[in-house]
């Protein structure tokens, strides 16, 4: 069985560790293998010890988790993971190369210059074609995006925990659509290239055109914004495609086809996801979770911090109307 480990609301503010690492410290998941529990981490485990179900036909309702003073300390726990799920549930994951936890609001990261030509090189060479690998000299500043969710224990204390956590997640994905919309940004800014469409509506042969322009990297993945992904897919061309991959909306040359507002109607963007783009993150969401804990909030206020940069902008490659 788990473990009925004290839990407490101090376990929120320890230096350098979440709720759930704190959870996992206590009660290591590895004890669990090859028993029922294995499939669960810390923090599941607790919500199962007091017998809190947050889905299913027999879901609880909010005041189950304040039944006493520490499964009450599991709530704040429960409204990050489904702001989180929001939020991870945009185009973040499928465009970045690489994301970098970053503990201050300022981030140096690495560049490349790469600019000589890789030629053959002759034994009586004296100097070897140099490729230079040197920290950025400007720092990028971390952008924050934070919501103010106004909610008091009396108003949602019998709502169901599935219908609450559908109304979080819904403000996560907003918030993770505004994330995305820096991430574009970046891309159409630092794009190694940018092509003008060949006539005055898009046609299969552009998107070809634009797998052309990768050299060294390859398209694997192509932004484009609701109203030009529904262009695309009436094309003749995505016919068959579309019955082979269930599940993604693939191009018939193997790029991945991904949709967000956050772009506009006249800009596609082409990359190689493995090369393109970094996010930089600073603070994990954050919440007031004293407030949550004591059930007496009518404000909740979460904010996440985050940042991009190019990576390599000859693996980002644009077309515009």
């Amino acid at each position: 069985m788990y473990n009925n480990i004290r839990l407490e609301k101090g376990m929120y503010h320890l230096s350098g560790k979440s709720f759930t690492e704190a959870l996992e410290t206590l009660d290591p998941t590895s004890q669990y293998a090859d028993t029922p529990l294995a499939k669960l981490d810390a923090y599941e485990r607790q919500l199962k010890r007091f017998d809190i179900r947050i889905s299913g036909p027999n879901c609880d309702r909010v005041e189950k988790f304040f039944t006493t003073t520490e499964s009450a300390v599991l709530f704040p726990e429960f409204i990050r993971r489904s702001i989180r799920q929001g939020i991870d549930s945009s185009v973040l994951s499928d465009i970045s190369a690489a994301e970098t936890k970053c503990s201050s609001s300022q981030y140096l990261g690495c560049e490349l210059n790469d600019s000589v030509s890789y030629d053959t090189v002759s034994e009586q060479y004296d100097t070897l074609p140099k490729t230079e690998i040197s920290e950025q000299t400007t720092p990028l500043i971390l952008k924050k995006y934070a919501r103010a969710i106004h909610i008091s224990y009396e108003a949602v204390r019998r709502q169901r925990l599935d219908v609450l956590s559908v109304m979080l997640r819904s403000v996560g994905i907003k918030l993770g659509n505004a994330i995305v919309k820096a991430a574009v940004s970046v891309l159409k800014t630092e794009a190694g290239s940018t092509t003008a469409i060949a006539g005055s509506a898009l046609a299969y042969s552009d998107l070809a055109d634009l797998c052309g322009k990768f050299k060294d990297f390859s398209l694997n993945t192509v932004i484009a914004s609701p109203a030009v992904l529904a262009d695309i897919l009436t094309m003749e061309q995505m016919v068959e495609t579309s019955s082979q991959n269930p599940g993604k909306t693939m191009l018939p040359f193997g790029a991945q086809l991904l949709k967000t507002a956050q772009l506009d109607d006249n800009t596609i963007i082409g990359i190689d996801r493995d090369f393109a783009l970094e996010m930089i993150s600073g603070t994990d969401l954050i919440l007031e979770t004293d407030k949550l804990i004591d059930s007496q909030t009518s404000t909740i206020t979460i904010s996440v911090q985050a940042g991009f940069r190019s990576i390599m902008s000859d693996a980002i490659h644009v077309l515009t109307k």
